[in-house]
């Protein structure tokens, strides 16, 4: 059956498989800090790996859909976001697979109508659409609407 990755990349990146009728496959998140003795680029290194993993073991994904940030509260973090995001689209370029960015605002009014929903209302429709408890993992709840929104053609 086809499916739909959703991504929200992050040093606690969310990742999420949904089947092409919305329900969840399988979701969960990746810790890309940096080890003891491993240089900054090996974050990189790891979720190039670890998305190639998962298509690998999703092989009917047809999308990757993540989050499109456009605002960052510091260099740090909009330098990690652009260095996932390139690797999300050098993974899906060489697969040949689509990918594309789903606006913030976007999946959280498609979640939870309001379009600045906060995080614990994320995860409370997480509860309520997948019946699935992400405890506080809102990375994880993130990829799931990532993956939902793409899916319900909001984008």
């Amino acid at each position: 059956m086809p499916h739909i990755t959703g991504i929200d990349p992050g040093t606690n990146c969310g990742w999420a498989v949904l089947s092409l009728d919305g329900a969840r496959v399988a979701s969960g998140t990746w810790d890309l800090k940096p080890r003891r003795h491993e240089g900054g680029g090996m974050r990189y290194v790891r979720v190039q790996r670890l998305l190639g993993e998962l298509l690998d073991t999703y092989p009917m994904t047809t999308t990757v859909a993540y989050e499109e940030v456009r605002r960052h509260s510091g260099t740090d973090a909009a330098q990690i976001y652009g260095g996932i995001v390139a690797m999300v689209g050098a993974v899906c370029e060489a697969r040949r697979m689509p990918y594309a960015g789903v606006p913030v605002g976007t999946a959280k009014k498609h979640a939870t109508g309001k379009g600045n929903a906060g995080k614990p209302a994320m995860i409370e429709a997480c509860k309520l659409q997948w019946n699935h408890d992400v405890g506080d993992a809102d990375d994880e709840a993130d990829a799931l609407w990532m993956a939902e929104t793409y899916r319900a053609g909001l984008v």
